[in-house]
């Protein structure tokens, strides 16, 4: 594996979710026994086919529990185990037909294809890019300027570096002025705290939602703002061969998919109860209020869930390769379709 996919693989996954507790090391149902069918000859009945999270359920995955739990699923004859990611990857699962489907994200299905990996993006989770450069309200940050005499917790990525420099240079700032630290295991709230660094990258959903409740006032700086980093993150992959050979599982599946999070756009309050229902081990106020950030974000200004758009691809495609992270300029038409959702 080359160094690009093997770094923004490794941040995807520090990014999923932030501060929550790690994920399991073997992948493990998620949902209840008895929560997809009444009896074992009923699921005895049903097409089985398996879904891994890109890490612990949180409110990115509320729509595939609402789906799950409504039996829109069930009512596609499809009996569908939603595990939590090993060591193996989401894409690796999802690519060797471990898993039929995943949760994964924009930059790192670009490098996998780029490493001939050959997973698609089926249906976008978000519109919106909802990461940001967050700091404490008193470090006086809120433009990438702002960076500038400032201290960075992070991974110690080439990527983390390469979108500051970028921000910052389209802002006339400069990173040779901005002191970049590994955070190691500390999460980035804990090491506001300890005032040993002044901003990081964060899931304003999540992570900043959990801060509020803590009565931690950050502000942000959006990757949304830049329209080369409003990419899609997360995303719902499958493989070529599902779509080649298994295209009508693809389709009740994302026909169920669309459901559930139609459903959760329309009604964050229950929404986030079912997750919770699934879920019981996360903090029911910090779910709630994610739910509410987020549900409005899952279609947006899309025509309806999961569309995604070329351009969307192209600039964050063209903008690793300029970096050098790509090797090839990896085809955006090949890398998601909009077949198995509303247009």
């Amino acid at each position: 594996m080359r160094k690009g996919m093997a770094l923004i693989l490794a941040l995807a996954m520090v990014l999923a979710l932030g501060a929550c507790s790690a994920p399991q090391e073997s992948g493990v149902p998620t949902a209840p026994q008895d929560a997809q069918s009444g009896s074992a000859a009923t699921s005895a009945a049903l097409e089985k086919v398996t879904l891994v999270l890109d890490w612990t359920p949180n409110t990115n995955h509320t729509g595939l529990y609402a789906a799950l739990d409504k039996g829109w699923f069930k009512e596609n004859g499809l009996n569908v185990e939603i595990i939590q990611p090993s060591e193996t990857g989401v894409i690796q699962l999802v690519a060797a037909g471990s898993a039929q489907f995943g949760i994964d994200f924009q930059e790192s299905t670009t490098f996998a294809r780029d490493e001939g990996i050959p997973v698609v993006s089926i249906g976008a989770i978000l519109q919106h890019n909802t990461s940001a450069f967050a700091a404490p309200a008193d470090r006086g940050i809120s433009r990438p300027k702002d960076f500038e005499g400032k201290t960075y917790g992070g991974w110690g990525m080439d990527m983390e570096t390469a979108t500051i420099k970028y921000m910052m240079e389209n802002d006339g700032g400069d990173i040779s002025k901005v002191n970049i630290v590994s955070m190691g295991d500390t999460d980035a709230i804990t090491a506001f705290d300890m005032k040993s660094i002044d901003f990081a990258w964060i899931y304003e959903g999540w992570e900043g939602i959990n801060a509020k409740l803590q009565g931690i006032d950050l502000t942000y700086v959006p990757f949304a703002d830049d329209p080369v980093f409003d990419y899609y993150t997360p995303i719902i992959i499958t493989s070529e061969d599902m779509i080649a050979n298994h295209k009508d599982v693809v389709r009740r599946f994302m026909d169920a998919a669309v459901k559930g999070y139609t459903f959760a756009a329309e009604n964050p309050s229950e929404s986030a109860d079912i997750l919770l229902k699934y879920a019981p081990e996360l903090n029911a106020d910090l779910v709630h209020e994610s739910q509410k950030f987020i549900s409005p974000k899952y279609i947006d200004d899309a025509a309806g869930f999961g569309v995604q758009k070329k351009e969307v691809w192209d600039r964050y495609t063209q903008w690793l390769f300029d970096q050098g992270f790509l090797e090839t300029l990896v085809d955006s038409e090949k890398a998601f379709t909009n077949e198995f959702v509303q247009q």
